[in-house]
C-alpha cells in the first residue's frame, strides 16, 4: 500500500488497437498491474493525438478512429516500479513509457467499518394469519388490487405483508388461471399473506373485504416467532414471520 513519501509515476502511451498475444494491449497491461499488486492504475482514452509517425489520429476520420491514443497511469513505490517495469518494457513494442519522480502527499484506503452485532430480540405468542386470494388482473381505482391492498395494510400499520404470484390455479368458478406461451399475461392467481395480532388482523380483514369483489379471505390461528436484530429493523422490514 502506498504511503506518504517519495514515489514513482509511470505513464504509458499506446494506441487503442495495439495487441498483445491476441489481447488488447491496454487490457493486458491493466491485468498485469492488478495481478502484481500495483496499488491502482487508470486508463484514459484521448480525443486526438499523433506520435512519432506524425499521423493525426482523430474520431473525425473514421478509418483512424480505432487508432486513438490511450494513456495508462499509476503511482507506486520505487521498488514496485522497478519490479514491474521490465515486463511493461517488453509488452509495449509500439508506444512510450515515461517514469517520473513524484511525492505522495496523502494515500488513504477506506476499509468497510465492521457492523456491530446488535442484540437479538425475540417476540413470540399467539397471532392470526390472514391470507387473501385474488387474481392478478383485479383492479382497484385503476391500479392492481394487490398493490392497493398492500398500501392499505401499510396505512393500518400492519407488521408485514408478502405478495405471492402463482403459476397455476383455479377458483370457485372453475376457471383455470395459468401462464402459457399463448397467454403470457393471463390472470394469474395472487395470494397476500399477513401475520399480526388478532385485533389488527380483524381490522385488516374488514378493510380488504370492502375492496375485494371476487376472491377469498382466510384467517387462521398461528404461533408467531419473530426474531429481530434491533427495534429499528422491526419498523423497517416487512418480512415473513416463522409460522
Amino acid at each position: 500500500m502506498l504511503k506518504r513519501g517519495p514515489a514513482k509515476k509511470v505513464t504509458i502511451y499506446i494506441n487503442e488497437d495495439a495487441q498483445h498475444h491476441a489481447t488488447a494491449l491496454h487490457d493486458a497491461i491493466m491485468t498485469y498491474l492488478l495481478n502484481h499488486g500495483v496499488s491502482g492504475a487508470t486508463s484514459t482514452r484521448a480525443y486526438a493525438g499523433f506520435g512519432s509517425s506524425h499521423m493525426l489520429h482523430t474520431p473525425k476520420i473514421e478509418v483512424l478512429s480505432q487508432h486513438l491514443p490511450l494513456r495508462i497511469e499509476f503511482i507506486e513505490t520505487p521498488e514496485k516500479v522497478e519490479e514491474v517495469l521490465p515486463t511493461l518494457h517488453e509488452m509495449v513494442s509500439d508506444g512510450l513509457i515515461e517514469v517520473q519522480d513524484t511525492f505522495v502527499v496523502k494515500a488513504v484506503r477506506k476499509s468497510p467499518k465492521p457492523q456491530p452485532k446488535l442484540p437479538h430480540q425475540k417476540k413470540q405468542g399467539p397471532a392470526k394469519l390472514l391470507r387473501v386470494f385474488l387474481g392478478e388482473a383485479d383492479r382497484w381505482h385503476g391500479e392492481p388490487l394487490y398493490d392497493a391492498i398492500v398500501k392499505k395494510l401499510r396505512m393500518l400499520e400492519i407488521a408485514g405483508a408478502t405478495v405471492y404470484r402463482g403459476i397455476l390455479g383455479y377458483g370457485a368458478k372453475g376457471h383455470e388461471h395459468r401462464r402459457s406461451f399463448f397467454h403470457p399475461t393471463r390472470d394469474l392467481p395472487v395470494m397476500i399473506s399477513v401475520i399480526d395480532e388478532p385485533r389488527k388482523i380483524e381490522e385488516a380483514a374488514q378493510a380488504i373485504e370492502e375492496m375485494l369483489d371476487d376472491g377469498l379471505i382466510v384467517i387462521s390461528d398461528v404461533e408467531m416467532v419473530r426474531l429481530l436484530r434491533s427495534a429499528a429493523m422491526e419498523e423497517g422490514h416487512a418480512g415473513d414471520a416463522t409460522r
